[in-house]
């Protein structure tokens, strides 16, 4: 008896990830659960520079500022709810200083340009279509940041606005670096604080929009593009409450870990897995707690951990712990 309906996926034959990769993440929570693994297994990789960005014209003025090398001022930043914040940045960077924030801006966004320039895939998660625009200024925001929401007004992006948003987003990515794959995904995150309806809107012109893309792309050959299904391994293998946290909206870590086991299976190259074997080993042994740190078999444990670390840091110096 099969009780699943099975995903086809199958290996990338070039573009494949290994440990001489560069990979910049950007988007939606889950691109930071998947970003997380990566940065376990020791690849070198660079995860949401301005935070979690939800919707494809955050992640565009991103890139785009980033390869505009923009320089943020004091009119780029506000004060609410007794901190400075960004219309373009998650919360997690906002600060009670003033300076700190731009500061943080501006270093953030030249590291995001220079993962951009030496990245070898870029992936990116959108996780809604529905944004926020600012009336004061008419400006859509990556995050509200607290602000009432009547001092807003919330729209549907449709597919064709979408579509052209991946246009200019792989145009920027392109003028810096002709080299990237760029893989898209969805986030398997409903956002039913939106409705039910509304998240099934958002997600459709999402997949729909990223799809026609694609195919124009195979036509045009004007980038690496790909898709990855989160989406649809989330709702299609995984459709059973038994795979989400108790808020019944993000995927838990099992529901996580089958699909980081599907994204290796289809983006990372068969020929690292010793060595990822090696970096599970060490971070388990350094994740190891004793219970008498001063006696001769933990200090023999610690001698033979460091010669892992020695011996690997010999064929991939750039792997720290």
């Amino acid at each position: 008896m099969d009780l699943q309906t099975k995903i086809a996926l199958r290996k990338q034959s070039e573009h494949l990830i290994d440990y001489n990769s560069n990979l910049l993440m950007i988007g939606s929570c889950f691109s930071e659960n998947i970003g997380e693994r990566l940065a376990y297994f020791k690849f070198q990789s660079t995860q949401n520079p301005f935070g979690i960005l939800f919707h494809p014209l955050a992640i565009e003025t991103l890139i785009t500022n980033a390869v505009e090398k923009k320089i943020y001022t004091n009119d780029d930043v506000f004060f609410h709810n007794e901190q400075w914040h960004s219309f373009d940045a998650h919360s997690k960077l906002s600060h009670t200083s003033k300076e700190t924030l731009i500061s943080r801006l501006n270093q953030n966004v030249a590291a995001t340009q220079e993962s951009l320039n030496k990245a070898s895939h870029v992936i990116i998660t959108f996780g809604t279509a529905w944004v926020y625009r600012f009336i004061e200024t008419q400006k859509v925001v990556a995050n509200c940041h607290k602000i009432p929401q009547k001092q807003f007004l919330k729209t549907l992006l449709s597919v064709q606005e979408i579509y052209e948003t991946l246009e200019s987003i792989t145009k920027s990515i392109r003028s810096i670096n002709s080299n990237t794959a760029v893989v898209f995904t969805v986030s398997p995150v409903r956002h039913l604080k939106d409705g039910f309806i509304e998240n099934t809107q958002s997600k459709a012109h999402l997949i729909s929009a990223i799809h026609e893309f694609l195919n124009q792309n195979k036509i045009a050959k004007d980038v690496e593009a790909f898709y990855f299904p989160s989406y649809e391994i989330m709702m299609d293998e995984l459709r059973d409450y038994r795979f989400y946290v108790e808020d019944m909206v993000h995927p838990n870590t099992l529901a996580i870990q089958y699909i980081w086991e599907m994204f290796k299976t289809v983006w990372i190259s068969d020929e690292i897995s010793k060595t990822m074997d090696t970096v599970d080993g060490i971070q388990k042994g350094l994740q190891h707690k004793a219970f008498n740190e001063n006696s001769k078999a933990h200090q023999k444990f610690l001698h033979n951990l460091n010669e892992k670390i020695g011996a690997l840091q010999t064929t991939f110096p750039q792997i720290k712990f």
